[in-house]
């Protein structure tokens, strides 16, 4: 062949291509797949039929669940709150599957399921490196089964003598007013829910805690609604010799103020000119944080607060039950305003001796604005009146205030046709408490049930008091009667009564008494 031919070159055909990279087929299905980015010598839907990223992840769990207080195990010990679907159940549900951590979470989510099931069914999304740059993606459902276990505080709870703090509220006064004000307290603040026990005694009640800090924050609530004075004392129940470890057990007693609202109280005279030169005599209108004071002859307003009260304590002078109904024969009004209260001058007579004496009294008060010629009002009387009382003595031979004690103090208006026991719109809650071998006798319980309704017409009288409560609907039906059987006591209660009422839109609806009824 002769080296010096020309040789013709071929062209590239149209449809020709660089080659980009070399094509293998699949060991598996034979797919033709890109040889330098395949895994294995596998195509993607090979890898996703071999291969299991979620290997060594559990597809079940357990859940505990104590149903007394409503609460999830954590383990190993930790127990927490976490409604039905939230965060803190899905946080709870994957810290409990094991080799999770191996993988990235893209998703997490409930899959809804039958209430009833005790079943809880989370759906994840993970991603994870198969090789090297091939991410895989997969989704798998794990089933929880939900089982019942108490918790340590709630077991405690149905033992006897497994309490760690104790307070004992107690208050030296012959009636329940006070603790009637402060259990409606205790409850719309719901400061008893750590309560392991209620137990009434004599002169108080005892409310008992799992752990000191609970009792801590108990005494800080009372302190915050009405002025008490706490003592500490602890004993010791357990020792570790080895780590110093000492168990005890805590008790606070906490005495309340003997002083009650409407009480009529002779202050030190010491006292009395160090919170703003008030007269000794003065009615208690409010028991708040302090000790509220109401001079009724000026209108005059001073408050003791806790501290000073407990420096040097003294009693009231006279209470609800020393207080006699009295009848408005003239009103006449000073024009001396100061917010609900109206100064007037009165001339009132004891309710027993009309029709006996014409005695009358002369008295100054504060309640101007809802007294009127005919009306009753409730009072002390002091003329003639022997209190015992060493405070009371010495303002009477003071010769600033022995000429100002009066013959008569008005405290509030009082309504006598009003009936007893009689249906109301609206109702309070009882604490449930545990009153052990304390049973009340027929004379008690009558007495009990005197001061309960007095504290209900407080309620419906004053407006500043019911803010402070939470009242509820009363949503109870009357049983059907029979017509026909009518008595003369109930034809009289178709009569108008007087007194005050509560409108509906004050009081709240009672949502543990409704229930699903079928209809007919």
């Amino acid at each position: 062949m002769d080296l010096d031919t020309p040789m013709g070159m071929v062209p590239l055909s149209a449809g020709g291509s660089a080659r980009t990279g070399a094509t293998i087929l699949c060991c598996n299905c034979g797919a033709p797949i890109d040889g330098t980015s395949s895994a294995g010598a596998l195509c993607y839907d090979c890898i996703k039929s071999t291969v299991d990223i979620s290997q060594g992840i559990p597809r079940e769990g357990t859940l505990h669940f104590c149903r007394d207080c409503d609460r999830w195990l954590m383990p190993p010990t930790t127990w927490v709150t976490a409604t039905p679907e939230s965060r803190e159940l899905l946080s709870l549900c994957l810290k409990k599957l094991r080799n999770l951590g191996k993988v990235r979470i893209t998703d997490a989510r409930f899959v809804w399921t039958e209430p009833h099931s005790r079943r809880i069914k989370v759906k994840i999304t993970i991603q994870d490196s198969v090789a090297d740059g091939v991410l895989m993606q997969q989704s798998f459902e794990v089933v929880y089964v939900v089982a019942y276990q108490q918790c340590r505080e709630c077991a405690k709870s149905y033992t006897a003598n497994v309490w760690r703090a104790a307070v004992q509220v107690r208050q030296k006064v012959t009636h329940k007013r006070t603790f009637l004000l402060l259990e409606q307290l205790i409850l719309k603040h719901q400061a008893h829910r750590d309560t392991i026990n209620i137990k009434e005694e004599k002169d108080g009640i005892d409310f008992y805690f799992a752990q000191q800090n609970q009792a801590v924050a108990f005494i800080n609530f009372l302190k915050s609604v009405v002025p008490v004075f706490v003592k500490e004392s602890k004993h010791l129940i357990s020792q570790d010799t080895h780590t110093g470890v000492k168990q005890y057990k805590y008790s606070y007693s906490v005495e309340l103020v003997p002083i009650c609202r409407d009480d009529l109280v002779a202050l030190p005279m010491k006292l009395a000119k160090s919170i703003g030169n008030i007269t000794p005599l003065v009615l208690c209108h409010r028991i708040g944080t302090a000790v509220n004071l109401l001079d009724p002859n000026t209108l005059q307003t001073a408050e003791v607060s806790s501290d000073i009260y407990w420096r040097a304590p003294f009693a009231p002078l006279a209470g609800a039950p020393d207080m006699v109904e009295f009848i408005v024969m003239d009103v006449e009004s000073t024009g001396v305003r100061k917010g609900k209260w109206l100064l007037a001058e009165l001339t009132v007579a004891r309710a027993s001796d009309l029709g006996v004496n014409d005695q009358t009294y002369f008295a100054r008060t504060h309640l101007g604005g809802v007294l009127h010629p005919g009306d009753s009002v409730m009072g002390y009387l002091l003329t003639g009146s022997n209190f015992n009382s060493s405070m009371l003595d010495a303002i009477e031979e003071s010769k600033t205030y022995g000429s100002t004690i009066p013959d008569v103090v008005l405290v509030k208006k009082h309504y006598p046709n009003r009936r007893r026991n009689r249906k109301r719109n609206w109702k309070l809650k009882r604490m449930a408490k545990d009153e052990g071998d304390l049973l009340p006798k027929a004379t008690d319980q009558a007495k009990m049930d005197a001061e309960y309704e007095m504290f209900l017409r407080d309620v419906e009288e004053d407006e500043e008091l019911r803010a402070a409560l939470a009242l509820y609907k009363n949503t109870k039906k009357t049983k059907a009667q029979d017509p026909d059987a009518m008595s003369v006591a109930e034809t009289e209660m178709t009569v108008d009564e007087e007194g005050p009422k509560i409108n509906m839109e004050e009081l709240l609806d009672d949502f543990e008494e409704l229930d699903i009824q079928d209809k007919a």
